[in-house]
C-alpha cells in the first residue's frame, strides 16, 4: 500500500516534469498535432504521450525488478504490448500510417496479451476485438484538450479497483500508477493545452485499460463480463459509435480527424471547452461506477443497462446537433472543363 501511494507520487511528479522537458525536442522534431493544427494559435507538441508512456513503464518495472511490487503473471507482457503499441503510435505521429496498419499492429499485441486458457477460443477473438475497439475508441477521443487524460484517469481507476477485488495487486499498482502519470500530463493537457498525448499515448491509454479489464474479467460469464466491459469503455465507445455513424453516412474517412466528436456537439450546445470536458468525465465517472459495483457484486446486473440506456440516447440526441463538416477542395480536369470538386 505504502509503496503504491509512493510509485504514484513519483510518476506524477515525473510525468508532469517530462512532459514540459521534451517539448523542445518535440517541436525541433516536428513532432507536433499536425491534424488540429488550424485550431491553434501554435503547434502542440505531442511530448505527453511520450512522457506517459515512459514514466509508466519506468515506475512498473522498477517495482518488478526490484520485487517490492511485482506486476504478476501476465502483466508484464501487457506493459510490453502496450509500449509496442504505443511505438507503433509514435511512428504515426511522425509519419502518416495506413489505418490498417495501426489496427493490425494493435491486434497482434493484444492477441499476445488475452489469457486464452481463461477466455476460451471464441472469447479471446472477443477480446482481441474489445481491446483494438478500445485502443482505436481513445485515438479519437483525443479530439478535445483533457478529454482523453480526464476519461483515462477516471478508468483507470476504476479498473484497479476491478484488479484489487480479484486479488491483482501487481495489475492495481500499475494502473495506480498510469493514472497518476496521466494525472501529471493533464496539468499541461488542461485548456489551453501545453503538450498533447498523440497517437502514442493514446493507444497505450486505451489498449492498457481495455486489457487490464479484460485481465479482470478473465474466467467470468461472457454476457456479464460484456456489461462490466461496455460501463468500463462507456465514454469512449459511444464518442466511436457517433462518429462511425456520421462518418459512413458522409462517406468521409473513419479515421480522419473531424468536428464531429462527443465534445464538439456539446459546445454546440452553447457549453464551453472545459464545460464539455467535465460533463463527459462525470458520465464517464457514474458508467465506471456502475461497472466497479456490478463487478464487484454490490449491484445487479440489469444496472448495466441503465448506462447502455443513457449512452445510446445521448448518441441519438447528439447526432441531430448540427456541426460545421470539413471540406477541401480539388481542381480536376473532366472533359476539358475544369471542376471543383468538394470532399
Amino acid at each position: 500500500m505504502l509503496y503504491g501511494i509512493t510509485a504514484a507520487c513519483a510518476a506524477l511528479l515525473l510525468a508532469a516534469v517530462l512532459a514540459v522537458l521534451l517539448r523542445v525536442p518535440a517541436l525541433r522534431a516536428g513532432l507536433v498535432d499536425r491534424q488540429g493544427r488550424r485550431h491553434r494559435p501554435r503547434p502542440l507538441p505531442l511530448s505527453g504521450g511520450i512522457a506517459v508512456v515512459s514514466v509508466t513503464c519506468l515506475v512498473a518495472w522498477t517495482g518488478e525488478w526490484t520485487r517490492v511490487a511485482p506486476l504478476g503473471d501476465g502483466v508484464g507482457r501487457l506493459l510490453l504490448a502496450a509500449a509496442a503499441v504505443a511505438l507503433l503510435g509514435l511512428v504515426a505521429d511522425a509519419w502518416r500510417l495506413r489505418a490498417r496498419v495501426l489496427v493490425a499492429g494493435t491486434a497482434v499485441a493484444a492477441a499476445c496479451v488475452v489469457p486464452y486458457d481463461e477466455t476460451g477460443a471464441g472469447g479471446g477473438a472477443l477480446a482481441v476485438g474489445w481491446i483494438v475497439f478500445c485502443a482505436l475508441a481513445f485515438k479519437g477521443l483525443d479530439h478535445a484538450d483533457g478529454l482523453a487524460g480526464t476519461v483515462g484517469v477516471v478508468t483507470a481507476f476504476g479498473v484497479g479497483v476491478c484488479a484489487a477485488v480479484e486479488v491483482m495487486d501487481g495489475l492495481a499498482v500499475l494502473l495506480c500508477v498510469f493514472a497518476a502519470a496521466l494525472t501529471g500530463f493533464l496539468m499541461h493537457n488542461w485548456r489551453p493545452a501545453r503538450a498533447g498525448l498523440g497517437a502514442a499515448g493514446a493507444l497505450f491509454t486505451g489498449f492498457l485499460l481495455s486489457s487490464a479489464a479484460v485481465f479482470t474479467r478473465a474466467g467470468y460469464a461472457l454476457a456479464p463480463t460484456a456489461g462490466v466491459l461496455f460501463c468500463l469503455g462507456a465514454v469512449a465507445g459511444a464518442d466511436f459509435v457517433l462518429v462511425v455513424l456520421v462518418r459512413r453516412a458522409a462517406g468521409r474517412p473513419l479515421l480522419r480527424r473531424g468536428p464531429d466528436h462527443l465534445a464538439h456537439r456539446l459546445r454546440r450546445l452553447g457549453l464551453t471547452a472545459q464545460g464539455a470536458v467535465v460533463v463527459l468525465g462525470a458520465g464517464s465517472f457514474a458508467a465506471v461506477l456502475v461497472g466497479v459495483l456490478v463487478h464487484a457484486g454490490w449491484m445487479g446486473g440489469s444496472a448495466v443497462l441503465w448506462v447502455a440506456g443513457g449512452a445510446a440516447v445521448a448518441v441519438v440526441v447528439l447526432l441531430r446537433v448540427r456541426v460545421q463538416q470539413p471540406r477541401r477542395t480539388a481542381s480536376v480536369q473532366v472533359s476539358g472543363r475544369l471542376r471543383v470538386r468538394s470532399g
